[in-house]
């Protein structure tokens, strides 16, 4: 989503703040084909940001691709690279309910933010005229730079740039007017539940994002789901319903019309959190009685 924080970006923003120190081996994949008879969507776990370390990615995915005549992501590559979408979204971010920042927040979350602000060189003032997820939004960002993310590097811009070069159709599941609205619609419980999680996160350093990154490098699903999807339901049940659980239902009629068609596979590649657990659309394609097959040639050796 927007190649933003990692829990809010499709597989989902505030979700994807990394580490990497240097690896031979490439990641093991989060992948999955999901078929009927005569047709496959191939379901990939992204982290939208990354490092060159992360690269190259494993024969699983290349096969992936090269079977796919054509792509999936959260948006079209060219709502993604419009150079107008982040001020599309700092527009929706404006202030317009009456009050202030202060007073939406309370008193010890804007502790919290009067005491990252001052750590890290804010300025409290220019935040003050955007709503909180914005606000959340932009912790998030200064983190992952200082952690060196790259958004040119992340999975969904690797494949972008591969389906261009190769001349494959690529689209997306949702408009950046609609996942702009997942956010700019968040009750201001659900806003200041983002928030207070960006600040966890920020306080927490960059232990728990080494941890993420080497679940996800591994193909790691349960550990994935434990650490991070399962925490943020528990934690933040409104929020993760809204990023989650309600785009993914949404998701799906869009899929079952990929997968009616006739010998024409999909790629699709999302965030890693879409992809996990009762809510994720693995599990739902999977109750809808379609054929679902982890691809993991790494995860088959002895």
């Amino acid at each position: 989503m927007f190649r933003l924080p990692h829990r809010l970006s499709v597989a989902c923003v505030l979700l994807l703040a990394l580490a990497w120190p240097l690896r031979a081996e490439p990641p093991v994949p989060l992948l999955w084909k999901v078929s009927d008879a005569d047709n496959a969507v191939y379901l990939l776990g992204s982290f939208h940001l990354l490092h060159a370390d992360d690269y190259p990615l494993s024969a699983d995915v290349k096969a992936a691709f090269a079977d796919a005549e054509d792509l999936l992501f959260e948006l079209s590559p060219e709502e993604a690279t419009s150079p107008g979408l982040p001020a599309q979204m700092a527009q929706a971010a404006m202030r317009r309910r009456p009050g202030d920042l202060r007073q939406d927040l309370g008193a010890e979350l804007w502790t919290q933010l009067q005491a990252y602000t001052a750590a890290n060189n804010l300025l409290l003032a220019a935040l003050q005229g955007f709503d909180p997820w914005f606000v959340a939004l932009t912790v998030g960002l200064r983190e992952m730079a200082r952690q060196g993310l790259d958004p040119a590097l992340g999975l969904d811009r690797h494949f972008m740039d591969a389906a261009r070069r190769t001349g494959k159709p690529a689209a997306g599941l949702e408009a950046a007017s609609a996942q702009i609205a997942v956010l700019s619609g968040m009750s201001l419980a659900e806003q200041r539940q983002m928030l207070a999680e960006a600040l966890q996160q920020a306080h927490e350093g960059p232990a728990q994002s080494r941890k993420l990154h080497a679940a996800w490098r591994a193909g790691d699903a349960r550990r994935l789901w434990d650490e991070m999807a399962a925490q943020m339901k528990r934690d933040y049940p409104a929020l993760y319903a809204r990023i989650n659980v309600a785009r993914n239902d949404a998701w799906l009629p869009l899929l079952e019309q990929r997968l009616a068609r006739k010998d024409r596979d999909t790629l699709v590649v999302v965030g890693a959190l879409h992809l996990l657990g009762d809510d994720g659309v693995v599990d739902k394609l999977r109750a809808r009685g379609y054929r679902v097959e982890r691809i993991c040639s790494a995860c088959r050796q002895p």
